[in-house]
């Protein structure tokens, strides 16, 4: 019982930190790095199915992370750029707060559910897989947004606010 509290705990810090991480980044501006490099250093987590413990058929993987990516619209939709100063910026989105909120509580509602007739080491592969299956689109949705914008600002199309 203990795990299970403590493993929903990692997950509400998670989402936490990914609301504080956001609000930081629309102070700074961005690039394509900051852009892609997350679900790269994240796909690392796909080693934990080494251990046997968490291994789950390959219809369920598949599964979570296609409910990922109907979780990433959400996502994709609350994110956008503008330019300041000539940098390119995310710009603050109030729904991205209640959006992440929301889909926290989705997650975790459908982990308390699963965990019934699932371990907790696959339980948790699962959802690794899911939050991969949000992430990637929305990082290539931005970054497609991204390389649009720097496009529109080298032919001198977009204005520019300071």
């Amino acid at each position: 019982m203990l795990i299970k509290i403590g493993s929903l705990l990692i997950g509400v810090l998670f989402a936490v930190s990914i609301i504080v991480v956001r609000m930081k980044a629309s102070n700074r501006p961005t690039n394509a790095k900051k852009i892609l490099l997350p679900p790269v250093f994240m796909s690392t987590g796909f080693l934990m199915f080494v251990v046997p413990e968490v291994r789950v058929p390959w219809s369920e993987l598949i599964e979570a992370f296609l409910v990922g990516v109907l979780f990433s619209i959400f996502l994709i939709k609350t994110s956008k750029f503008h330019v300041k100063n000539d940098e390119i910026y995310l710009k603050r989105s109030k729904a991205f707060i209640f959006i992440l909120i929301g889909l926290l509580v989705i997650r975790t509602v459908m982990k308390i559910y699963l965990e019934k007739s699932i371990n907790l080491p696959q339980t948790s592969g699962l959802f690794f897989t899911l939050a991969f299956g949000m992430i990637l689109p929305w990082r290539i949705a931005m970054y497609v947004m991204y390389r649009r914008l720097v496009r529109r600002m080298e032919i001198g199309d977009v204005p520019t606010t300071t």
